[in-house]
């Protein structure tokens, strides 16, 4: 039995969340602050997401200032959100909105433009141009696995999913208003039918759920056993000069932190480093202070990495070789999270 839209949609009147990139009830969808919280919210909750936005919005007030701007300025001010292909093909849409000289609407359009898969396309769609699509993320996902008590474990289970979430959207209430019965399944997965000890007893779709009935509701979605994440190790050496400025140098830009700003250092390995073997990798040939091991999580391995620091003297001059990268701020880098847990070892 499909669930009665319409009394999700008075529910999301009375409850709706009131986030910076939501268009207040009346009025109209910015296609670029939704773009840009969409793309900002892949693998990232609204509360870390929130002030990023903030501040792209400050520096970046139309589509055309952000497709304007410096990669690397771009870089600077999402470092820290991770994921940072997500930036340079925010960077690379915006140019490409800004060629076509305005937001695409449709989905086969926005399906082309840079970083924009299927989940984006859709929410941009359904809630900027109020299209009938339902856009599937863990949240609907999740509110659909406990609605059909659905219990293939993910991610086996997704096109399922997916082909079961399209068909919520199908009554009249729902293709009335497109726009806000998408936003209103993401705040029901977001503030009611939660990860943990879900709120069935204030859920509007509680009646129909055939995962409440079923007292399954809780155990919804199941997941696969999660593959052990392995480690990998590393070493990295802050070099400072007498303007305080630090020795960084460019990732490349595909790949893991691609285009973001590190200290020079050893690739990152399967098995810890010697010191004598990770010396070999360093700008200098001096005496280096060790600082401490840091360790960051990725999605797919954990990293260890050991910090070895180092002062400059009036004497030695700038004779470093190029590979190494050149001295800067650190306030005018892209520093990843990782880089930035490297600087702040030792403070």
């Amino acid at each position: 039995m499909t669930p009665d839209t319409s009394s999700l949609l008075r529910w999301y009147d009375r409850h709706r969340r009131d986030l910076p990139w939501r268009a207040k009830p009346g009025q109209t969808a910015n296609p670029y602050h939704v773009w840009l919280s969409e793309i900002m919210l892949q693998q990232t909750t609204v509360q870390t997401v929130t002030p990023y936005y903030k501040r792209f919005l400050e520096k970046f007030p139309q589509i055309t200032d952000l497709a304007s701007a410096p990669q690397d300025e771009v870089l600077r001010l999402w470092a820290g959100l991770g994921y940072y292909a997500r930036a340079r093909n925010l960077h690379a849409c915006a140019q490409r909105i800004a060629e076509m000289g305005s937001f695409p609407s449709e989905l086969n359009e926005l399906l082309a433009l840079p970083g924009i898969g299927a989940y984006t396309a859709r929410a941009v769609a359904a809630i900027a141009f109020n299209r009938p699509f339902v856009p599937v993320d863990g949240n609907v996902e999740r509110v659909t696995a406990r609605l059909f008590n659905i219990s293939d474990p993910l991610p086996k289970s997704r096109p399922l999913l997916a082909r079961k979430a399209a068909t919520l959207n199908e009554d009249a209430s729902a293709q009335q208003r497109p726009s806000d019965f998408a936003q209103a399944l993401f705040d029901l997965g977001a503030t009611i039918c939660t990860p943990r000890q879900p709120s069935c007893l204030t859920c509007p779709w509680r009646l129909t759920c055939q995962g409440h009935k079923a007292g399954q509701a809780s155990h919804l979605p199941q997941r696969a056993p999660k593959k052990p994440r392995p480690n990998r190790y590393g070493v990295h050496f802050y070099l400072v000069d007498q303007e305080g400025d630090i020795l960084l140098r460019q990732r490349p830009n595909k790949g893991l932190l691609g285009g973001t700003d590190e200290l020079p250092g050893t690739p990152w390995t399967d098995e810890p480093w010697s010191p004598s073997d990770a010396f070999h990798y360093a700008p200098l040939d001096r005496k280096w202070e060790y600082c401490g091991q840091i360790r960051h999580i990725f999605s797919h391995f954990t990293l260890y990495l050991d910090v070895y620091k180092h002062y400059l003297s009036a004497q030695v001059g700038n004779g470093i070789d190029p590979s190494f990268g050149s001295f800067r701020s650190s306030e005018k880098a892209a520093l990843s999270g990782v880089m930035m847990k490297c600087l702040q070892i030792n403070r």
